[in-house]
């Protein structure tokens, strides 16, 4: 008789899943047929569950098979059907003793399932009971009642001297079933239909063979898996007793057990056929318990489409040999990608994956058409799934930060940077960020430092960082200009605010370079006494160049028209094959503060 059992997922790394062609090429359109999947089963495929191994369970004919390419015409929504990627295996399954259960999972660990995301132990819930009604079940095999299983059922029916009244209802109701009469049929009109005895019907999706009949009982399912154990019963038509007994009855209860899942190797194994380790383990632990409970079963386990991770669905979708698409930026409720060209032919179906494997942390999923090219710096982004707001929270260093991607430039990515620049700052220190945006680094600042000027061209991105700095309640510490960089440095450090400026911040990676020509002079204007401390300038920007840093130091020196400063240099991340990001920090040479404007010196 078969049991419910539990599959419970745990986070292990994922098994290597190996490149075949499981998809034939006419299987994508807009809409993906199960028929891709079919009853294919592959035994050189490397250890662990995958889509190429295992069978379908569901054996389906594929319908208008179309051309892979995803055009203009098609719908914005990509179906895909999830019941393709159903994969069933035939493993076996040992019903051990609950109080045994751990111990034995230790000893056999080498002989166990341990795929990934899968528990070893299946849980059987039904056959649990409180340890103070363990004592009243007979502990032997035989099949004569035991003397406190007589009593309790004295107990039950109101039979033994001194009981009383029944317990419960259901008892009662139980004793006018046993002896009813024509008034009882009256009352109780429910009672003629359960007290007669059922044909067994033959059930779907039973299969019979030589007079058994092989019958698989779902026992534990989730959202991942399914797990099936698979009995053999007789098949002849007889009367069903389960309405008036209850299925318990159909096999002697043996206590609380478990199912250990074996190893895939081990799945069309007998009992006489399993290693002598396993053998001699289970023959050591059999007088342990009181329960003999050591049962060797065969079950079907299924793997459900969120079984399988991101990248194992892309592999068996995409043509063989494309790169796989696995990462993206997470901005908020939405994933941000950045595809090959190559990858743009089935982009909607590479975003419906996306979006179905990060639900529901994602619900948006974009791609970026375009390099950015404009001086708002903002991006031209398709969107290829999910809801279409691109207006998001990012929670960022314990600050709440709105953004518009359609509107305004946000890059995750740099969050590690942020917070490394963030450390060189003291409560001291007055910040003067010519490029801000919506404010990452100016907000974060502003919970450290005394003040900050915040500057950005871009309107858009100053409302948010206007909106931002309310959100976060430091409107007071920070300052807001919409100028032109080169404006703004050299109308705050025309004012009277440039005597208590200490650091530069300038994140413009493609530009930022050029503009330090705005500091040549700066000081000499307002004859700021030479003695005070010259800011430290932290500016970023990109090299294609096979020596980065030097490439970038040289720039650096040609737009401040200075040679003899030191400059320190560091990589930031490499955005491109060959192209780096990098960050040069320096104090600004006294040279080109106090120069003369235009002079070169």
């Amino acid at each position: 008789m078969a049991t419910k059992s539990v599959l419970r997922p745990h986070s292990l790394p994922s098994a290597f899943v190996s490149r075949r062609g499981l998809f034939p090429k006419s299987v994508l359109s807009t809409t993906i047929s199960s028929a891709a999947v079919g009853n294919l089963s592959f035994s050189t495929i490397a250890y662990g569950p995958s889509l190429n191994k295992g069978h379908s369970p569901n054996i389906l004919k594929l319908r208008n098979p179309s051309s892979l390419e995803d055009t203009s015409t098609n719908s914005n929504l990509v179906q895909l059907d999830v019941d393709a990627f159903n994969r069933v295996f035939d493993i076996s399954a040992l019903r051990v003793p609950s109080d045994l259960c751990f111990n034995l999972e230790s000893r056999l660990r080498g002989h166990l399932l341990n795929w990934p995301r899968i528990k070893n132990v299946a849980r059987v819930p039904g056959d649990e009971i409180d340890d103070q009604f363990k004592t009243l079940f007979p502990k032997s095999d035989d099949y004569e009642e035991s003397d406190a299983l007589v009593t309790l059922n004295r107990r039950i029916y109101g039979k033994a001297e001194g009981d009383g009244e029944l317990h419960t209802p259901v008892l009662y109701r139980d004793k006018l079933a046993r002896t009813f009469n024509s008034r009882g049929y009256v009352n109780f009109r429910n009672l003629a239909k359960i007290s007669r005895p059922k044909k067994k019907k033959k059930k779907d999706g039973v299969d019979s063979d030589n007079g058994h009949t092989r019958e698989k009982i779902v026992v534990g399912r989730n959202e991942m898996a399914l797990l099936e154990v698979v009995t053999e019963e007789d098949a002849s038509e007889g009367e069903d007793m389960s309405s008036l007994l209850g299925k318990e009855f159909a096999k002697k209860w043996r206590g609380p057990t478990r199912l250990l899942l074996l190893d895939e190797r081990y799945s069309n194994i007998r009992t006489r056929e399993l290693p002598e380790s396993i053998k001699a383990v289970l023959e050591e632990h059999r007088g342990q318990s009181t329960l003999s409970a050591f049962e060797l079963v065969k079950c079907k386990l299924t793997l459900f489409y969120n079984y399988w991770q991101q990248n194992e669905i892309l592999e068996v979708l995409l043509p063989k040999g494309m790169i796989i698409p696995s990462a993206f930026e997470t901005v908020g409720h939405i994933a941000h990608l950045n595809l090959r060209d190559e990858h743009l032919p089935y982009k909607k179906l590479i975003a419906k994956v996306v979006l179905d494997k990060n639900e529901p942390k994602i619900q948006t999923v974009v791609n970026k058409i375009d390099a950015i090219h404009n001086d708002y710096r903002t991006m031209q982004l398709e969107v290829l799934a999910g809801n279409r707001s691109l207006v998001t929270t990012i929670v960022e260093n314990g600050l709440r930060f709105q953004v518009d991607l359609a509107a305004v430039y946000w890059n995750s990515r740099l969050a590690t940077e942020r917070q490394r620049l963030l450390s060189c700052f003291t409560r001291d220190d007055v910040v003067c960020d010519v490029f801000s945006g919506v404010g990452p680094i100016a907000i974060s600042a502003a919970k450290k430092v005394k003040h900050v000027y915040a500057n950005d061209l871009n309107p858009n991105a100053v409302e948010y960082l206007e909106r931002n700095c309310v959100l976060n309640k430091l409107e007071r510490k920070i300052e807001v200009f919409n100028m032109d960089g080169r404006r703004f440095i050299e109308t705050i450090f025309a004012s009277q605010r440039a005597k208590s400026i200490t650091q530069v911040v300038m994140n413009l990676p493609n530009d930022a370079a050029e503009f330090l020509d705005a500091f040549r002079g700066i000081f000499k204007r307002n004859h700021i006494d030479k003695q005070r401390a010259l800011p430290r300038i932290y500016v970023y920007g990109f090299s294609k160049a096979q020596d980065p840093e030097f490439d970038f130091h040289e720039r650096i020196r040609i737009a401040l028209s200075e040679v003899a400063f030191e400059v320190e240099m560091r990589r930031v991340r490499l955005v491109a094959p060959g192209k780096w990001m990098l960050c040069a920090s320096f104090i600004l040479p006294e040279r080109v503060a106090y120069a003369k404007t235009g002079s070169i010196l």
